[in-house]
C-alpha cells in the first residue's frame, strides 16, 4: 500500500492553514515544537487552538512575536531593501541568512533540504517580481519569523508523515485586492501568481486572498501532481482554519490515505507539458544537436513530425514532453537553438506503467532488464546496449542474442510474479 497525502485547496492555502491542518490530521503538537526548537529561533510563540468554522471543527495556528503578541501576520510581508530607504539592518532577513540558519540547525537532512527548497522557490518568485537575484530578496522581520515557522514546520510535518505521494486539487486563489509592501494588487498577489504558474487554479470562490505566497510555495515544492479526480482510501481528515470569512468555510482540508500498490494493479499518473513549434527554414543537420540538448536539459521525450505548412512548404514539428519545472529551460533551448519565432504549449495527462530496472543472470551473461507493470500488464525488455555488448564479445548475431536473452528473462521473471 502507498501512503497518500491529499491537499483539498477548495478555499486556498496559507502557511498557517497548512501547519494547522497537519496538526489536525495527527502530527503531534509537542513533536512539532520540539523540532522547531532546533532552529534556535527566539522571541516567538506558537499558539494552537481548536475553532469551529461554519460548523466544521478545525485547528488554528498563530505565530505571535514579542511586541506583536496581540496580532497575527497572516500574509507574508516581503520587501526588497533599497539603498535610498532608511531601514535598520536588523529589520530584515535575507534568503541567504535564512538558508544559513536552517543549514546550521540540528534538523534532519531531509527537513533541511525540503525547507530550503520551499524558501528558495519563494525567493526566486519574489526576486523575479522585483527584478532581484534570489539571495538579495529580503523578508521583513515579522513576516520572516512567521514564514520560517510555517515553512520549516511544513517540512517537519511532511517528514513526520512520510507520504509516498502528495496530490493536490486545483488551488482556489480568491478575489479582490491585496495590500503588499509595494502597493495594492489584484488577487493573486504577484509572487503567488509567479509560484502558481502551470498549476491549475480556480478564481473568485471567496472574496479575499485565499492563497498566500507561502502557501503557494509549499504546494509548488512538495506536490507531485495536481488533479481533480483521484482514487484512494481516506484514513484521516484534518482541517486547518484561516482568517477569511465567506459562505465557504476558510479551511484547508488535508486527507491522509492509502492506495493499492499490489500485484501491479496501479497505473502511474502524472501531469506534464507538451511544447511544440513548426520549422521550415532550418538546416536538417541541426535537429540532432537540438534534440540532444533538450534531453540533456531534462526533456522526457522529444520527437519530430513531418508536416506541410503554408504555400505547401515541407516542415518539421518539434514536440517536447517535459515537466512543469523544466518548461522554461525547454523553451529557452528551442528559442536559442532553432529558427522558430515562438512556441505553443498545453498540459497533458500521462498514464504509465510502473517501471523498475533489475539485473538478470542469463546463459549469455548478466543483462539489465526494464520491468514494466500496471493494471495486470507485465512487460520485460532487456537493455539494448547490454545485448550489443554480449553480441560483440561473443561474436554472435545481435538478433540471436536478443531472442535468447528475452526468452530467458521472461521465463525467470515470470516465476516471481
Amino acid at each position: 500500500m502507498k501512503k497518500i497525502l491529499y491537499y483539498d485547496c477548495f478555499a486556498g492555502i496559507s502557511g498557517d492553514m497548512h501547519l494547522a491542518a497537519m496538526i489536525d490530521i495527527g502530527v503531534p503538537e509537542d513533536y512539532l515544537r520540539q523540532e522547531l526548537e532546533k532552529l534556535a529561533l527566539k522571541d516567538y510563540d506558537l499558539q494552537v487552538s481548536k475553532v469551529v468554522t461554519h460548523g466544521i471543527s478545525s485547528t488554528r495556528v498563530q505565530v505571535v512575536l514579542g511586541e506583536h503578541k496581540d496580532q497575527k501576520t497572516f500574509q507574508l510581508n516581503q520587501t526588497l531593501r533599497h539603498g535610498q530607504e532608511a531601514v535598520h539592518e536588523h529589520s530584515f532577513r535575507s534568503f541567504a541568512e535564512i538558508r544559513d540558519m536552517i543549514t546550521r540547525s540540528t534538523l534532519s537532512d531531509h527537513v533541511k533540504s525540503l525547507s530550503i527548497g520551499i524558501f528558495e522557490r519563494l525567493a526566486i518568485a519574489e526576486g523575479k517580481v522585483h527584478n532581484r537575484p534570489a539571495d538579495q530578496v529580503h523578508f521583513h522581520e515579522v513576516g520572516a519569523v512567521d514564514s520560517i515557522v510555517d515553512i520549516v514546520g511544513a517540512a517537519i510535518c511532511i517528514d513526520y508523515l512520510k507520504p509516498d505521494r502528495i496530490i493536490a486539487s486545483p488551488v482556489e486563489v480568491g478575489s479582490g485586492m491585496v495590500k503588499c509592501m509595494h502597493g495594492t494588487y489584484p488577487v493573486p498577489a504577484p509572487a503567488t501568481a509567479e509560484l502558481l504558474q502551470r498549476i491549475p487554479i480556480t478564481l473568485g470562490k471567496v472574496p479575499f486572498e485565499a492563497t498566500t505566497p507561502t502557501g503557494a510555495a509549499i504546494l509548488a515544492t512538495v506536490v507531485d501532481e495536481f488533479q481533480k479526480l483521484i482514487s484512494f482510501t481516506p484514513l484521516k481528515v484534518g482541517y486547518g482554519a484561516g482568517s477569511g470569512d465567506s459562505d465557504i468555510p476558510n479551511v484547508l482540508r488535508i486527507v491522509l490515505g492509502e492506495s493499492e500498490d499490489k500485484n501491479h494493479n496501479v497505473l502511474r499518473h502524472e501531469q506534464a507539458m507538451i511544447i511544440e513549434c513548426n520549422i521550415d527554414d532550418m538546416n536538417p543537420e541541426l535537429y540532432d544537436y537540438v534534440v540532444n540538448r533538450l534531453f540533456e536539459a531534462g526533456a522526457q521525450d522529444v520527437f519530430l513530425t513531418p508536416i506541410v505548412m503554408k504555400k505547401m512548404r515541407s516542415a518539421q514539428k518539434i514536440s517536447v514532453l517535459c515537466s512543469r519545472d523544466t518548461f522554461d529551460a525547454m523553451t529557452k533551448i528551442l528559442m536559442q537553438e532553432t529558427t522558430t519565432l515562438g512556441v505553443r504549449s498545453y498540459c497533458v495527462d500521462k498514464w504509465m506503467l510502473q517501471r523498475e530496472m533489475v539485473v538478470v543472470e542469463t546463459s549469455l551473461g548478466k543483462v539489465r532488464v526494464k520491468k514494466s507493470y500496471g493494471s495486470e500488464i507485465v512487460k520485460f525488455k532487456a537493455e539494448y546496449d547490454d545485448c550489443i555488448e554480449i553480441a560483440r564479445k561473443q561474436n554472435r548475431p545481435l538478433p540471436e542474442v536478443m531472442h535468447i536473452v528475452q526468452q530467458e528473462v521472461a521465463e525467470k521473471l515470470s516465476r516471481l510474479l
